[in-house]
C-alpha cells in the first residue's frame, strides 16, 4: 500500500481476499472427491471448445474448474490468440448460470461515441437517430454472464460508469432516469499489460480491483507443448 491509504481501495482488496479465501476453502473441502480428476475431465469435456493437454493448460483448466462455481468477477489476461474468450465460455458453461445468456462485448471494437449505448442501451429520443428504446448488452446478460473482451481499451469515462455499475448492479439507459437492476456475473479479458496501464493512468486501479477478484494469466501458444 502507498500512504495515505485509500479506504475505498482497501475495502475492495479486503473483500477480494475474503472471496479468494472462500474459493480456496470450498476447493479444499471438495478435493478428496473431485479435485484430482477435474483437469483431465475438463479436457475431455472441452468446455468452451478448449483443447489442451500441456501442463500450463492443465493449470488453466484447474483454475477454470475452481472459479466457475463462484460468482466472483474474473479477469483473464493473455496475448492475442491465446483463447481468452474460450476460457470465458468455459467458466460460463461450468457455472450455475449456464442456462442463462453469455453476452460478449468487444470494448475495443465499438466506436467511443456509441459504447455507452452499447453497454447500457438508450431511450427513444436520447440522441439523433434514437427512434426507439433499445436494450444494452448489460440488460441482455441479466441472469447470465457478461464477457467484456479487451477491457483494457475501455475509454476513461466508461471506466467510471462501469465501476459504478459493478458496485451497485444498477444502471440507467442513455437518456433515461429509471434505475434498472440486473444480476450478472462479469468476466473480463485483456491483452494489455494492465499493471503498466494503471501506472500510466490509462486504466483505473479501483476498476482493476473490482473486475480482477480472480486474475488468470493464459500462457502464450509458444509455451504449450
Amino acid at each position: 500500500f502507498l500512504k495515505p491509504i485509500n479506504l475505498d481501495e482497501l475495502k475492495v482488496m479486503i473483500r477480494r481476499a475474503f472471496h479468494l479465501h472462500e474459493i480456496e476453502r470450498e476447493a479444499a473441502s471438495a478435493r478428496p472427491q473431485a479435485a484430482p480428476a477435474a483437469p483431465a475431465a475438463l479436457t475431455r469435456a472441452n468446455p468452451g471448445g478448449i483443447v489442451g493437454e500441456s501442463p500450463p493448460m492443465r493449470e488453466v483448466l484447474a483454475c477454470v474448474s475452481k472459479v466457475a462455481s463462484s460468482d466472483v468477477p474474473v479477469l483473464i489476461q493473455g496475448e492475442s490468440g491465446t483463447g481468452k474468450e474460450l476460457v470465458a465460455r468455459a467458466i460460463h458453461e461450468l457455472s450455475s448460470r449456464k442456462s442463462g445468456p453469455l453476452v460478449c462485448v468487444n470494448c475495443g471494437a465499438v466506436p467511443e461515441n456509441l459504447i455507452e449505448s452499447e453497454f447500457f442501451g438508450h431511450e427513444r429520443g436520447a440522441f439523433t437517430g434514437a427512434v426507439s428504446t433499445v436494450k444494452g448488452k448489460v440488460e441482455y446478460a441479466d441472469g447470465g454472464t457478461l464477457f467484456l473482451d479487451e477491457i483494457g481499451e475501455l475509454p476513461a469515462n466508461l471506466q467510471v460508469k462501469l465501476l459504478r455499475f459493478l458496485q451497485e448492479m444498477t444502471f440507467q439507459r442513455v437518456g433515461g432516469r429509471k434505475n434498472i437492476q440486473v444480476n450478472v456475473r462479469v468476466v473480463a479479458a485483456t491483452n494489455v499489460d494492465i499493471q503498466q496501464a494503471m501506472r500510466s493512468g490509462a486504466f483505473r486501479e479501483d476498476l482493476f480491483y473490482r473486475i480482477g477478484v480472480v486474475s488468470m494469466k493464459l500462457p502464450p501458444l509458444r509455451e504449450r507443448g
